[in-house]
């Protein structure tokens, strides 16, 4: 829209911080003649532009949506409160960055759901937008409001606000969904037809409409069952089985600004054998796959060709598990060494590895190697499944110190079931030692990063039965570690408390708390992971103005017979299996990797004797 874009760039842009979150026309972004569009998508990320262009699968949905015929697939991020509040004093919709439209105008609107922070921002865009921020009270004309990510998998927070969401991996559920959606608008048919005929045969997509909720009167799940007789009682998460044949950005798009993540990201494998038994991604994830090195250095050189970005990160859950990592690192360092293309990887995992990596890692540049031991002792280790060793860790510091590199970022949990003060203690213990592992290189200690965040239990993990720890615990924790980490080389630094605990609340929600979400934003709750945004007292009273007593979800153990509100959603991995994670986790016992030991038969993986086939699977 000419008359939109000229009002924004003329007496907006020059008043807020940062213009180049709005603009939109950078190197690859793809504009389509609304002449030759049937369909129209806009994929919406909750939080800043900045945050949302550094995620891969926002790229990588829009490269795919793109790619279909007669579908024009545009983004839009949640604006800033500078830019939000120019916007309402001048009338100007919430629109997409192409081509200046309005966001209420597209058929489908799909938010991507990373984080249960993020919450507010989604009926924020939805208010901006115009678009009415409950199923019920949407018209025809308005469009059909979608939802994927990690949140889709225990969606019923969200479940008042969304008309469908989409479980699994997006490479199935989003192609499908177009390509029905495309077919179905010239058929007539009235906006709850559309829904009813997208998830009808579909055990990946989820219409929370269609199902209904029962309490008992403790307020625990009696039941979620469908409303209409073919509508199945579980949902399943879609699963790309050949990750080699799955579509990939190769043209990603590049930011005017500086992002978080500014660099060419290549996802390695998907999944993860571990078993941690805190982690919900490596449970949501399974069955693991991988991409092999010949196709990842072809995505590689198709991705600097198209973008000549100076980084190229290799992400994975564990990206220290992918097989034949030193032979990817080494073809990698071997073709862009020469270009000054830097290679980095994420947060390693511990193991006998670690101590042969770093002459691959940051070629270019020393940057700091981080590491995740998550539980600083061994006893606390086994009952979460974290079969590292203190050896390997010292080991692999102590190279990356003989190298030249100057900082080592350590990442813990706290409020771990099973954790004791000695656990807290271990911490600072591991801290110190691994600061003096460079005095035995040159004599001064080295420099190390200690982030301290809580464990939250979630839906889908053998600890989803587990009460988070309370505020008053996580406070002690934090004034003990300062206590004993004293040390002008090692810096201690902790997520914030109040906003971990009402992750907790919403990690394991049932669908009564969407009347939370909306109160918190009507109080003016947004950018609730943002430091300066967050206020923990708006959300203490979104709480007692609805009379729902947070501490329901958070302080109390489950039953294990208890039904959970995602209870309907299958990820794969079995409840069986679950119990027989946490039972093993309360007796201090470690479950092997199964990627290199028996299968556990946690129903996710095709080697498991209770395997369900996915859903969907590329072709």
């Amino acid at each position: 829209m000419k008359e939109l874009r000229e009002l924004v760039t003329e007496k907006l842009l020059p008043l807020v911080e940062t213009p180049g979150r709005y603009i939109g026309q950078e190197w690859n972004s793809i504009t389509k003649d609304p002449k030759e569009t049937g369909l129209t998508v806009a994929l919406a990320f909750p939080d800043t532009y900045e945050v949302g262009m550094s995620h891969l699968g926002i790229q990588l949905l829009y490269g795919l949506v793109n790619s279909i015929d007669g579908v024009a697939c545009e983004r839009v991020f949640a604006p800033w409160p500078d830019m939000e509040g120019l916007m309402r004093a001048q009338g100007v919709p919430l629109y997409s960055l192409e081509s200046f439209t309005p966001i209420r105008a597209f058929d489908v609107v799909g938010f991507s759901l990373q984080y249960e922070m993020s919450y507010t921002n989604v009926l924020n865009m939805l208010n901006l937008s115009g678009i009415p921020l409950t199923r019920e009270e949407r018209g025809e004309e308005d469009p059909i409001v979608i939802a994927g990510g990690p949140g889709a998998l225990s969606p019923e927070p969200m479940a008042d606000f969304i008309d469908i969401f989409l479980l699994g991996d997006g490479e199935e559920t989003m192609a499908y969904l177009v390509a029905r959606l495309k077919e179905l608008k010239t058929k007539g048919l009235s906006r709850k037809e559309k829904v009813i005929s997208l998830v009808r045969g579909q055990r990946s997509f989820y219409a929370p409409g269609l199902y209904q909720v029962s309490y008992h009167p403790e307020g625990t799940i009696k039941g979620i069952h469908p409303k209409e007789a073919w509508a199945p009682e579980v949902l399943r998460s879609a699963v790309v089985k050949n990750l080699d044949k799955a579509y990939f950005p190769e043209r990603p798009i590049v930011p005017f600004i500086k992002t978080v993540h500014d660099r060419i990201t290549l996802e390695v494998m998907r999944g993860c054998t571990q078993g941690c038994r805190f982690c919900q991604a490596g449970m949501l994830k399974r069955p693991t796959r991988l991409r092999s090195v010949e196709t990842l250095i072809k995505l590689a050189e198709r991705c600097y060709e198209n973008t000549g970005q100076e980084e190229i990160s290799l992400t994975a859950l564990s990206i220290s598990d992918y097989p034949r990592l030193e032979d990817l690192l080494f073809q990698l360092q071997r073709r862009f060494n020469p270009r000054k293309v830097n290679i980095s990887l994420p947060s390693l995992r511990v193991s006998d590895m670690l101590q042969r990596l770093p002459p691959f890692l940051s070629s270019v540049r020393k940057s700091g190697l981080t590491l995740a031991p998550e539980a600083a002792s061994e006893r606390l280790r086994k009952i979460i499944s974290k079969d590292i060793k203190d050896e390997d860790l010292y080991k692999g510091v102590k190279e990356a110190f003989r190298l030249g590199w100057r900082l080592i970022k350590l990442y813990f949990m706290i409020g771990l079931p099973g954790e004791r003060d000695e656990d807290i203690d271990s911490i600072a213990d591991l801290s110190y030692k691994v600061s003096n592992i460079r005095r035995e290189i040159d004599g001064a200690p080295g420099n190390v990063n200690i982030t301290v965040a809580p464990f939250v239990p979630k839906a889908h993990t053998p600890f989803q039965w587990e009460p988070m720890v309370s505020l008053e615990r996580m406070r002690a924790i934090r004034h003990r570690l300062k206590a004993r980490i004293r040390h002008p080389r090692i810096k201690l630094k902790f997520h914030n408390l109040e906003r971990s605990v009402l992750e907790g609340v919403f990690s394991r929600g049932d669908r009564r708390l969407g009347q939370v979400v909306r109160r918190a934003w009507e109080l003016g709750c947004k950018f609730d992971s943002w430091e300066e945004c967050f206020d923990f007292q708006k959300w203490l009273k979104a709480f007692e103005d609805t009379g729902i007593d947070m501490n329901f979800y958070l302080y109390r153990e489950r039953d294990e017979e208890e039904k959970f509100p995602w209870d309907h959603i299958s990820v794969g991995v079995n409840k069986e299996f679950l119990k027989s994670e946490r039972a093993r986790a309360l007796s201090g016992i470690t479950t092997p990797d199964c990627f290199t030991g028996e299968c556990p038969d946690c129903g996710a993986c095709p080697r498991s004797p209770s395997f369900q086939e996915a859903a969907c699977s590329c072709p």
